[in-house]
């Protein structure tokens, strides 16, 4: 257990945010100071990620908040504080959690000072929750999706409480601006346009976890990304749960189409991207500015998830599949050299052979750039969970073999479209495979490697694409 002396609070504690956990994360600086003084040494912490882009989102608003009060961040997981950020999309995600604790309580023996956060998706369910209760009582801190605001808060109760501190939302409309972040990359970053999620998609976890929609205000949003801008970010990728359905809940409803035109006037940013995208809710004034857009990438990711109307009715996706296809020839027709990704799940319960081959036959229209496929997981919670005619393990494979087969010869077959021509490149890092080469992406999400270096990261440079190797080009910078 922690030695710690109980610092006094002085003066009334802030009501409103984010005041309020200004004045924590000032209050968690003293007792990181202090502890720093008895050891000898700055306190580290180290955060894993798993999941979505959001959740990483989450995980650099942590990040800036932890090096707000005074611990300076490790490599591994050998830290003074260690936070999970939990997915909870599939029941094999919160397996790999609890290997990962066990491991963890090994650390915390060797370092009494040691604290463990658990946070994210995973932590919304209540069942959860109560495993860790009972099996898991090393872990100090654990909080969900609704309240990442309160991190300073909860770090301080850690502190004074010397005892596990649980503190889980049902939901929440609150919004809290300002507070501090530490971005993995200097040139890029995720934008939060909005939060949860109003579709409840049969298979999908994530309205529980997440809870209703609700979107930030446009002014915000742009504030955001100009001051980020100002400190060197060239592309923003703005994150919603559905993004096509941002605004709908603001006192003055403004559409996706519309914030887009206004992030798109911020003078220094050089690249938009956006992700996810829902079919259901995807407006023609959403393509028309997609279109003429100079800084919009062109990339769209479009999950189908099922081709069989039967099956996208069942999964609750409020499209069939006359149109999906209906909406990719208007978006092509628009933007011909735009690329489209998407995600499918193979094996949802009920799904027959004439229903996977519709599937098939949609990848085959459409020929994606490229596709996430996923083997259906039953989700417990979820409504699909607890349908009939779950479809045996064998089956599923084949289908998904068939259809991994499908999806890489289309892949194969665009790959190199831009081979021989100039191309802009944003550098993002280092060749991890071979030295003296740079990696970087196209507008269309294509991977670049060049000869470069360090000097290059965070530049968009014009690049010669020599040769396509597949799933990335190898190119040069043109003369």
């Amino acid at each position: 257990m922690r030695e710690i002396e109980k610092i006094n609070h002085t003066g009334e504690v802030p009501v409103m945010e984010p005041q309020r956990q200004f004045y924590f994360m000032d209050l968690a600086k003293q007792y990181v100071t202090q502890i720093s003084r008895k050891k000898g040494r700055p306190l580290t912490f180290h955060v894993t990620t798993f999941g979505c882009q959001m959740n990483a989102r989450d995980s650099e608003k942590l990040c800036g908040i932890l090096e707000t009060v005074g611990f300076e961040e490790a490599d591994s997981e050998e830290a003074d504080f260690v936070i999970y950020n939990t997915c909870t999309v599939r029941e094999n995600a919160n397996n790999k959690v609890y290997g990962r604790l066990g491991y963890l309580s090994g650390f915390k023996k060797k370092n009494k000072d040691m604290m463990i956060a658990l946070c994210g998706c995973m932590m919304q369910e209540p069942e959860v929750v109560e495993k860790l209760k009972q099996s898991y009582r090393f872990v100090d801190l654990v909080f969900g999706t609704h309240n990442i605001f309160k991190f300073a808060e909860l770090l301080v109760r850690c502190f004074e409480e010397q005892k596990m501190v649980i503190d889980i939302w049902d939901d929440t409309k609150e919004i809290v601006e300002e507070l501090p972040v530490e971005r993995k990359y200097s040139f890029k970053s995720g934008v939060n346009i909005m939060f949860g999620c109003n579709n409840f998609c049969s298979y999908c976890i994530v309205p529980y976890v997440r809870g209703r929609e609700r979107s930030r205000k446009p002014q915000d949003i742009i504030r955001e990304i100009e001051k980020l801008v100002a400190d060197g970010v060239v592309e923003v990728m703005l994150l919603g749960q559905n993004v096509n359905s941002y605004g709908k809940n603001l006192d003055t409803p403004v559409t996706f189409a519309q914030l887009l035109q206004e992030v798109e006037k911020i003078e220094g940013l050089e690249r938009i991207r956006f992700m996810t995208s829902h079919p259901k809710d995807l407006s023609d004034e959403l393509i028309e500015v997609m279109k003429n857009s100079k800084k919009i990438c062109r990339h769209l990711h479009l999950p189908l998830q099922s081709g069989s109307s039967r099956v996208l009715k069942e999964m609750n996706r409020h499209y069939d599949k006359e149109h999906y296809l209906a909406l990719v020839e208007k978006i092509k027709k628009a933007m011909p050299d735009l690329a489209i990704t998407t995600d499918i799940i193979v094996g949802f319960p009920g799904e027959t052979e004439e229903d996977f081959l519709e599937t098939m036959d949609v990848v085959r229209q459409v020929e994606y750039d490229s596709a996430f496929t996923f083997i259906y997981s039953k989700r417990t919670g979820t409504p699909a969970a607890k349908m009939e005619n779950q479809i045996p393990e064998d089956v599923i494979k084949d289908r998904f073999d068939r259809l991994l087969k499908l999806v890489q010869d289309i892949s194969a077959k665009k790959a190199g479209a831009l081979t021989g021509s100039v191309q802009d490149v944003l550098i993002e890092e280092l060749d991890e495979q071979q030295e003296g080469l740079v990696t970087g992406r196209l507008s269309n999400n294509s991977v670049v490697h060049l000869p470069g270096d360090v000097s290059m990261i965070g530049t968009i440079v014009p690049v010669h694409l020599k040769e396509c190797k597949g799933f990335y080009y190898m190119g040069e910078v043109a003369e």
